[in-house]
């Protein structure tokens, strides 16, 4: 079993990632633990390239090669995490699936967090009508009589004040509100990056909300969507989220999808009545300090 700091996702992790994806149908780790592990906020943990952690100090995720699951791989990696963490440790199980219940369950795990992946079938529903009080949805470039205009992301321009909007967003999100400029580097990065599919809502020139899309084999991801705390209420969130589903429609993509926390009850309802339906569930464990 090893432990090591990475700058760059290791040809065998990304070969176990495709393949745990193949078969779970969603990928084992978050954008953002593959975005630590190359800035190294997050160490990878592997036993012989046949299951892999990516941890923090106090959170982790972690896969089993579809292969060679039912050998207890899960249970020593899963022991190795609890026994190295310095204090509380939170686990995500993405797709909630039974074996990791039971994984849960064996070591006590307490489930405290659910994330919702919800997908919409763009083939088969109408393009959505923005709430009147919202506007519509316009494409970028168009303004509104509220003053709010949509565009697309600057790389080189808007960096900081995406940042700053952000952190206000997401003040108290435990990993969004987090993000740091090197973070976005990062993602700005990938190969999925496309500026005109980060919209960027703008009042009197300043960014008061944005809706930016991920792109690739899965579909069109509603990546995140943030709305600046003091223009929250007035329609903004489904104004971007309509010129969203515009713009993946624009590009022929078929299927949309996010993930939303299954207690924010606002933003599900919003979803839900864009047509957006369950398609699997995250949750997230808590081990107490040993």
């Amino acid at each position: 079993m090893t432990s090591t700091p990475a700058t760059n996702t290791p040809a065998w992790l990304a070969d176990l990632i495709a393949r745990a994806r193949q078969a779970d149908g969603q990928p084992p780790f978050s954008d953002q633990s593959l975005v630590d592990l190359r800035t190294g906020a997050r160490a990878l943990v592997a036993i012989d390239q046949h299951a892999a952690a990516l941890a923090s100090v106090d959170e982790a995720e972690f896969v089993v090669d579809p292969a060679e699951r039912g050998r207890g791989l899960g249970t020593a990696l899963l022991d190795r995490l609890l026994a190295e963490a310095p204090g509380e440790l939170l686990i995500w199980a993405h797709g909630d699936h039974p074996a990791a219940r039971a994984l849960a369950r064996s070591h006590s795990l307490e489930a405290v967090r659910e994330l919702l992946h919800l997908r919409l079938d763009l083939a088969i529903t109408s393009s959505p009508a923005a709430a009147p009080s919202s506007g519509t949805g316009s494409p970028a470039g168009s303004g509104t009589s509220s003053g709010v205009t949509i565009d697309t992301f600057v790389v080189g321009r808007d960096e900081t004040e995406w940042l700053a909007l952000n952190a206000r967003a997401f003040a108290h999100h435990p990993e969004q509100g987090r993000v740091t400029g090197t973070d976005l580097d990062e993602l700005l990065r990938e190969e999925w990056f496309r500026a005109d599919d980060f919209l960027l809502a703008r009042d009197g020139g300043h960014i008061v909300g944005y809706c930016w899309l991920k792109v690739d084999a899965s579909g069109g991801e509603f990546y995140v969507v943030g709305i600046d705390p003091d223009s929250q209420g007035a329609g903004l969130g489904r104004r971007l989220t309509v010129a969203g589903l515009a713009r993946l429609r624009h590009r022929g993509i078929r299927s949309a999808h996010l993930y939303v926390e299954g207690d924010n009850t606002a933003a599900v309802r919003l979803y839900r009545s864009l047509g957006f339906d369950n398609d699997s569930i995250d949750i997230q464990y808590r081990a107490p300090a040993r």
